[in-house]
């Protein structure tokens, strides 16, 4: 077959031969719009002709199709081989092609004679471009035995020997070898993915490896980090046990990608830890939280919600810096969203934070949750937030279930392009044998000195009453006894003494209205107070004070419960 009777196809071949039939070569045109008469020279002329010089005629210029083709293509470092008819059998390979995969011989098919063309996947290929007349490319293909090539396959026809009139159809394909390149990609890929799994398993080990089970809530949370194409960002979740029964229920969300919003993430959820251990309002956690994050990295802000479960009380106080509400699912499935009060997020400073309250009553369901569970590209944040609200109305089980539910329910798979933190809460209904395990009873402190024998007596009946074994009951009355003595001596109108029981811990709380919180002393032999705090904190599991919301203060303490038998 001649090769030199083959030509590729390619766009404006047609209208490039054309216009050098019709003008000539490129110098000629320019020489003809140099002699224009009506044209003045100006500082692009740089080269004339002089007076009376005769134009070369446009013959004496090579054009294309006066080279030798198939010595350029034997001379193209890149791959060339070309094929015809339906079988795509081999009219040519270059030096380049038989450098890499050894002499073809023409005439064979291309199935059997060059089977890296299988392996590049281009036999497919070849059909759809002898089918269609279009150009094809594909990217980055490897063969076996190490090499990648990006191969282009470009239709091409020659007059058929045999036919006047009817042309052979054929394919050039043109393979670049880009080795290099892929390997280059390769590594960047691998560097990639090492640097994604240090910050995952950053991130993971700074999240609890297990959530704090309160006696009166129950809890699951998951983190799911986003797709391999999205880098590890700050998101965290805690829950803290404050004690007396109440917890402290965290999420937040470092703006920020990789291990430096990791790194910020567990700076911040320690210190969270340690604010809490203070047992101070959520406002008040979050302005040494923001003061502390500006510290860290002035670069980085992040949004966080804090949150305080009294089982007293049965509300969630909360607290937010940027974050996104609160939702809290009733029994009956309605639905409540914790909208104020919100402030700037963390590490902004010079903002005053308050706090709010979303009930939380028993049969009731909340999610705390990240921007990444809700957030979708070109839609408003609020439509994702409606979106989890019809969700969560229709979620029941338990904490796990419910979480479960949510992440599928929102579109978040593994190439989700965030990651998401979510907690889910439950404050249970109680009922039968196990409501028998939870009770409450309190005394309000009337009086004077009368009022310590009352309440010995009050705590001796309540504890009979709940048939704790005589020791442990012995022992509660005695904390009860230091804690009214000492609020009595110390602390301001009004007291009250409560007593609460979970099915693990006996909790006993005094409240009373001055805020000075006590503290633990060494009494000296000859001193005849100052004991009473040393005594509860011997004798009780933990103990503890805070202030209270309307001013005054809590005094606690706990003691453990026994396994029961069995």
């Amino acid at each position: 077959m001649n090769f030199t009777r083959w030509s590729a196809r390619l766009p404006g071949t047609q209208r490039r031969a054309a216009a050098r039939t019709d003008r000539g070569s490129v110098p000629a045109a320019r020489g003809e719009y140099a002699r224009r008469p009506d044209r003045q020279p100006d500082a692009t002329d740089v080269v004339t002709d002089p007076p009376g010089a005769q134009e070369p005629p446009a013959e004496s210029f090579p054009a294309l199709e006066h080279f030798p083709v198939r010595g350029l293509l034997d001379g193209l470092p890149a791959l060339v081989a070309l094929v015809h008819g339906p079988e795509h059998r081999v009219s040519y390979v270059n030096e380049a092609y038989e450098a890499a995969f050894g002499p073809r011989a023409t005439g064979a098919a291309a199935a059997a004679a060059c089977p890296e063309l299988a392996e590049l996947g281009l036999l497919p290929l070849l059909d759809q471009v002898l089918r269609s007349g279009k150009p094809r490319t594909v990217k980055s293909r490897r063969v076996r035995g190490g090499g990648s090539y990006t191969v282009t396959c470009l239709p091409a026809e020659a007059p058929d020997p045999h036919r006047e009139g009817e042309p052979v159809k054929g394919v050039l394909v043109f393979a670049a070898d880009v080795t290099a390149h892929a390997e280059a990609a390769e590594r960047l890929r691998a560097s990639e993915s090492r640097h994604r799994e240090a910050a995952v398993t950053l991130q993971r080990s700074l999240l609890p490896q297990e959530l704090e089970q309160p006696d009166d809530l129950r809890i699951a949370a998951d983190y799911r980090p986003g797709g391999t194409d999205a880098a590890v960002g700050g998101d965290w979740y805690d829950v803290i046990t404050l004690g007396a029964g109440r917890t402290a229920l965290v999420i937040g969300d470092v703006m920020g990608r990789g291990v430096r919003a990791a790194a910020v993430m567990g700076q911040l959820r320690t210190a969270v830890r340690a604010y809490a251990r203070l047992d101070l309002p959520p406002h008040e956690v979050l302005q040494l939280l923001d003061g502390l994050a500006s510290e860290i990295d002035p670069s980085q802000i992040a949004t966080c919600v804090y949150a305080v479960h009294d089982p007293n009380e049965g509300r969630l106080v909360y607290a937010s810096a940027g974050h996104l509400p609160i939702l809290v699912r009733d029994a009956d499935g309605t639905i409540h969203r914790a909208e104020e009060p919100t402030g700037p997020p963390l590490g902004t400073g010079g903002w005053l934070h308050s706090s709010g309250t979303i009930p939380l009553q028993p049969g009731s369901t909340a999610v705390l949750y990240t921007d990444g569970l809700v957030e979708r590209r070109g839609e408003d944040i609020d439509e994702g937030v409606a979106a989890l609200e019809r969700a969560l109305a229709g979620a029941t089980g338990t904490p796990q279930v419910v979480c479960d539910r949510l992440i599928r329910s929102l579109g978040v798979t593994a190439d989700h392009d965030d990651d998401v933190a979510v907690l889910v809460l439950q404050h249970p209904t109680r009922s039968g044998g196990d409501a028998e395990l939870f009770h409450n009873a309190a005394l309000e402190l009337l009086g004077g000195v009368e009022a310590a024998p009352r309440a010995r007596a009050f705590a001796s009946g309540v504890l009979a009453s709940w048939r704790f074994p005589v020791e442990l009951r012995d022992l509660g009355v005695l904390a009860a006894s230091e804690l009214v003595a000492n609020s009595l001596q110390h602390g301001t109108p009004p007291m009250r003494l409560r007593l609460r029981r979970t099915d693990r811990r006996l909790i006993i709380e005094v409240t009373d209205g001055d805020d000075h919180l006590p503290r633990r002393r060494r009494a000296e032999t000859e001193d005849e107070a100052g004991r009473g705090i040393s005594i509860v904190a011997t004798i009780a599991s933990s103990w503890g004070s805070r202030r209270t919301p309307g001013g005054g203060k809590a005094v606690w303490c706990e003691f453990a419960l026994p396994d029961p038998p069995g």
